[in-house]
């Protein structure tokens, strides 16, 4: 009788907490073609605000890789009424807080204030957008900054490099072939003119998102936006080409080389779709069965049981254009890189073969759900979802109705996608090796 009260109360819970999740939001163009989201929180006096352009690593020319990111850096270095150095100390002293970040598909800006200070918050980015200054100045000093980041997060961090040449491998045309940081001597051959053009380019409100998010008034905000952002001239249309890659229909064998390791590491990746299809999310269930906690499969048998690895694991990276799936093993004592090839493959042909069980099953939907969740607990998070969604996959109520795709997957499905992108012939298999001195 406990046991039934429980499941019960359970039950009710987890239906509360998913109504409760439901994100209501609004969304609208101004005419310059800045396209805006709204959504209204006032249980806690804080807002986000949030830009997020359509440009990334993958929008450069083969010969300055790094220009998006080294943008990200250099739209802080001030505006024609915010002075040099000014940005961050602004936002600070008026009880805030911001950052940015640049994949190969977008760049991300957001501030988090007070709520009474959402105007300064939307001045300050429609500074950023309409009254940059890029001058030599500022391309020079964010040129170090840039090269001394890559010193820290690249060339001196063990397994840093293990994503540029599986990527390198797998991507032949397409730009994921490079890294977001790209290459120091593209950036420093690059001219004023053209960081100039770049910005004309893609930093341009019809290439923008714009999300506010928290304790707001939604006519009043709307009135700021555009006041702030409404005389921002429209910019020229970006024509986008994706280049497409051939399919991957023999094994690929590399190596690589890190001075910063002395465990080496081998890696299998397969070259996969689009984040926006369903396959895609199909593969984040494969990877999450395969390898999410000390429970999954892979773990208890290569780290728990067999003693064979150090670290496990298995992680789909879906992207805007494409994905890649790529599963990873650290030997243990004398455990041959092969060995592990050998375990995780015996693993995926399981997957191939037969279904999962159905307890195995329910975990995924457990988990699942449970992501759904916390995605959306926080205005900061929501904000991000929001101009992710909106960016990246053409359909802002994803935000809630993304997780009703994950429940309809089923098991035969797991089986017949496993089966589809995941073979040997099909992939990269990359030795991860200490670089002798």
């Amino acid at each position: 009788m406990k046991k039934s009260i429980f499941t019960f109360a359970s039950a009710v819970l987890v239906a509360f907490s998913m109504n409760a999740q439901k994100v209501e939001f609004e969304e609208y163009d101004l005419d310059n073609g800045m396209h805006v989201i709204l959504h209204q929180d006032n249980s806690a006096p804080v807002v986000t605000t949030a830009v997020m352009y359509h440009v990334g690593a993958k929008d450069e020319q083969p010969d300055r890789t790094g220009m998006a990111h080294f943008f990200e850096h250099l739209l802080f270095e001030g505006t024609q009424n915010i002075g040099k150095g000014e940005w961050f100390k602004l936002v600070s002293s008026n009880g805030g807080r911001n950052n940015a970040n640049t994949t190969d598909d977008r760049t991300y800006y957001y501030e988090i204030f007070p709520s009474n200070k959402l105007e300064l918050a939307l001045w300050m980015e429609s500074e950023r957008l309409l009254h940059p200054i890029i001058g030599q100045d500022g391309v020079d000093t964010q040129n170090e900054v840039v090269k001394e980041e890559k010193r820290l997060r690249v060339d001196n961090q063990p397994y840093s490099r293990f994503l540029e040449n599986v990527k390198k491998n797998i991507f032949k045309k397409h730009p994921y072939k490079g890294t977001t940081i790209g290459k120091m001597k593209h950036l420093d051959a690059a001219t004023l003119e053209e960081f100039l053009a770049f910005n004309k380019k893609f930093y341009v409100p019809n290439n923008a998102t714009l999300v506010v998010a928290g304790d707001i008034s939604l006519e009043t905000t709307k009135k700021m936006i555009q006041d702030y952002f409404g005389p921002i001239p429209r910019g020229a249309a970006i024509e986008r080409t994706v280049a497409q890659e051939d399919p991957i229909t023999a094994p690929i064998s590399a190596k690589a080389y890190d001075p910063n390791i002395q465990i080496p590491a081998i890696i299998t990746a397969y070259r996969t779709p689009s984040m926006k299809t369903r396959d895609s999310r199909v593969l984040d269930m494969v990877s999450s069965y395969l390898s999410s906690g000390r429970s999954s499969i892979l773990y208890k048998k290569l780290v728990d049981t067999k003693k064979m690895t150090l670290q496990v694991g298995a992680i789909n990276l879906s992207q805007e254009d494409y994905g890649t799936y790529i599963v990873y093993g650290l030997p243990q004592g004398e455990t041959k890189l092969s060995d592990i090839v050998k375990e995780i493959d015996e693993e995926i042909v399981k997957i191939q073969t037969d279904l999962i069980s159905e307890k195995a099953y329910q975990k995924l939907q457990n988990k699942f759900e449970n992501n759904f969740v916390n995605s959306n607990a926080s205005v900061e998070g929501i904000a991000n979802s929001l101009a992710r969604y909106n960016v990246l996959f053409g359909d802002t109520n994803l935000i809630n109705t993304e997780i009703d795709i994950y429940r309809s997957i089923t098991r035969e499905e797991i089986r017949e996608v496993a089966k589809k992108y995941l073979n040997p012939n099909q992939r990269l298999t990359l030795e991860y090796l200490p670089e002798k001195k």
